[in-house]
Order: C-alpha cells, then sequence, then structure tokens
C-alpha cells in the first residue's frame, strides 16, 4: 500500500510541467497554511498582549499574572432597570391625571391630588410623587439605594420647578420680565428623555465593575463617573468565602461570591435599635426637674424603649465594589478561590514545611 501511494504521487509531480506548457492553471500557487509553531507563537503574543492590558487594568505587581476575571451579569441590576420603568410610569400616569375620572370618591381624590399643580403651571403633585419615590428607595437601602440613583430622582422631581421657575419670578417682578424658558414641563417627552438617560447610566454602571484573580490575590476594580475605588485582598487573609444566589439568580444562572477576612471586609453592621425613646420631646431630663419629675420621664422612656427595642447584628450585606456581585459562571469562580486560598494558607505552607523536613530526615 505504500508503494502505490509513493508511485501515485510520483506521476502526479511528472504530469504537472506538462500541464504547466499547456497553459492549465497549477494550485501551486494558493497560499501556504501556517504550521503549528506559527499559531502557537500567534497565540501566545496575544496572551501576553492581553496580559499586559490587563495587568494595567488592574495594577498588577511585576511577576503577577490573571487567571479569572468576572464582571457582573447582564440581569445582575435588574432592580434599577425597574426603577426607570417607575419613573416612566409616574410621567405617562400624571400624563393623564387631569382627565381620569370615576364614581368612587377616593380615586376622584387621588386624581385630584396628582392634578394639583400652582397657578396651572407648576406639577405640585409630580413634584412630591418623585420626592416620595426617592425617599423610600433610599429608606430601602437596596441595591438601587446608591447616591447616584437619589440624585436622579431628586434631579427628575425637581425639573418642572427649573423649568418654571423663571415663570414665578415673573409673577413676583410683574410683566417687564420676561420668561428665559419659555415651555412647559411635558411628560411624556421629559419622561422618554430621563428613562433613555437612566437605562444608559445604568448599563454603565453595570459596566464600571470588574474583578479579577490573579495569581497573587483577589482584586476589585470600580471605575464610575468621578468615583474611583480599588481594592486588592491576599490569599491568606481570606477566612470565609460564601455565595448567595436570589431567586432571579437562580433562574437565570448567576450568584454573588463574597470574600470574608479577619479584618471584618464583607461584613457590616446594622443598628435596628430605635431612638424613638430619646427623641420624643418632654422624655429628655433637666437639671431643674424633680425627681417625680425624672422618675416619670424614666417610665415613659423605659416603656417606648420595649415597645420599639430592636437589635444589632453583624450581617453580610453584598456590596458590588467589594464582592463579585452576580457574576455568571460563580462556580469556577469559587472553586478557583479556595484552591489558591488553600495554595497559600498558612495551614497548608506549614504542611509542606513539615513534608519536607519529613522527606529530608528519611534521606
Amino acid at each position: 500500500m505504500g508503494e502505490v501511494a509513493v508511485s501515485e504521487e510520483s506521476e502526479s509531480v511528472e504530469e504537472q510541467p506538462e500541464a504547466e506548457a499547456a497553459g492549465e492553471t497549477s494550485e501551486t500557487s494558493a497560499p501556504e497554511t501556517p504550521t503549528t509553531s506559527d499559531t502557537q507563537t500567534t497565540s501566545e503574543s496575544k496572551k501576553e498582549a492581553e496580559q499586559a492590558r490587563l495587568s494595567k487594568t488592574f495594577r498588577l505587581i511585576p511577576g503577577e499574572d490573571v487567571l479569572l476575571t468576572k464582571r457582573p451579569s447582564v440581569f445582575a441590576f435588574i432592580p434599577m432597570y425597574i426603577v426607570g420603568i417607575l419613573s416612566l410610569g409616574i410621567h405617562f400616569l400624571f400624563n393623564r391625571a387631569g382627565s381620569m375620572a370615576s364614581d368612587n370618591f377616593a380615586l376622584d381624590l387621588l386624581y385630584a391630588a396628582m392634578d394639583l399643580d400652582f397657578n396651572e403651571t407648576l406639577p405640585i403633585g409630580f413634584v412630591f410623587t418623585m420626592i416620595l419615590l426617592a425617599w423610600l428607595n433610599r429608606l430601602l437601602n437596596v441595591s438601587t439605594s446608591g447616591r447616584w440613583v437619589t440624585v436622579y430622582l431628586l434631579i427628575v422631581a425637581i425639573t418642572p420647578i427649573i423649568i418654571q421657575i423663571d415663570y414665578v419670578v415673573s409673577l413676583i417682578a410683574g410683566d417687564s420680565y420676561d420668561e428665559l424658558i419659555p415651555i412647559d414641563y411635558s411628560y411624556t417627552l421629559f419622561g422618554m428623555l430621563y428613562f433613555a438617560i437612566f437605562m444608559g447610566l445604568t448599563y454603565y454602571y453595570q459596566r464600571s465593575f470588574h474583578y479579577a484573580i490573579t495569581s497573587d490575590a483577589v482584586i476589585f476594580e470600580h471605575s464610575f463617573l468621578l468615583s474611583r475605588s480599588h481594592r486588592r485582598i491576599l490569599f491568606d487573609r481570606i477566612s470565609e468565602v460564601l455565595v448567595e444566589r436570589t431567586p432571579i439568580g437562580t433562574l437565570v444562572g448567576f450568584a454573588t461570591v463574597t470574600i470574608l477576612t479577619d479584618s471584618g471586609v464583607g461584613i457590616v453592621e446594622e443598628n435596628t435599635g430605635s431612638s424613638i425613646p430619646n427623641s420624643i420631646p418632654g422624655t429628655q431630663e433637666n437639671a431643674n426637674d424633680s425627681n417625680v419629675e425624672k422618675a416619670g420621664k424614666g417610665i415613659i422612656r423605659s416603656v417606648l424603649g420595649l415597645l420599639t427595642y430592636q437589635r444589632t447584628i453583624r450581617t453580610v450585606r453584598p456590596d458590588p465594589k467589594h464582592c463579585m456581585y452576580n457574576i455568571q459562571n460563580w462556580e469556577k469562580a469559587k472553586l478557583l478561590l479556595n484552591e489558591m486560598h488553600k495554595k497559600n494558607s498558612q495551614s497548608h505552607l506549614l504542611s509542606d514545611l513539615k513534608k519536607t523536613m519529613e522527606a529530608s530526615t528519611k534521606d
């Protein structure tokens, strides 16, 4: 079989000059395929370029390599998108407030409150509703309660006031004052505009978090607008690795990987106690109070303290700046963290030292 192959190859080589003499095209002019060594060289150069880029991004030390990088999932900040949709819904609702009516007195009263304005120009009801949304969002202290989200909601709330501020000035100054902003607040126009801006900022905020597991540490990088943060945790400082999956994360396939350290990184203290007893007027003791008055105020504070008593707890609250927040393929990240922690932990180093000493003693 081998001889037949050789003979067939020799015949094809001998026929080639005849074909060229006859003017026939030859396939020998086709470009040469890259060899395995060239492919490996190209792959290695790409890896080196990528490592150099990541080294600059995460500010690595000399000799440190990036093993894994992660960003939050596309669905990581769904509550923020819901806030944007709520803001747009409020705009559309107030756009129809003047035309809504019903046979129910309570609903009519609500519609009248929504349509409340100042001299048919300044929408007081809308401003109050947006401020209320900003306050509730901040009070809940969830992933949407960040400073920039609160500022956005407040800007949306005061925009009608800014647009109509020159109208208010004209009422004070008289007919001699010309309005600088001769437009009214359009719920549809400004609602769509602010919705688009908020969706863009939310996506930008989501992409502003970047996490890396290197050969020496875990790095959390954050860069959003004018805010910058960089945190580096060595593997031997890690005491525990936690994984938290929300119902949405279970369905979509993402989870939050939180790293706890001996110094308390990853754990926050929440004071759930109440300061109501000390803040109620008339319950604070004064220098001129008699013993009876002091005892009465003390009893009132004690009763209110028992009724409103709550405790201070230490809990784990995922912060996208200091944890791998809602990442895909979280199993791989957790496994790598556990392996690197074991490799760099004091117990593992002592075990390796013990084995080395035992091996040298036997020799």
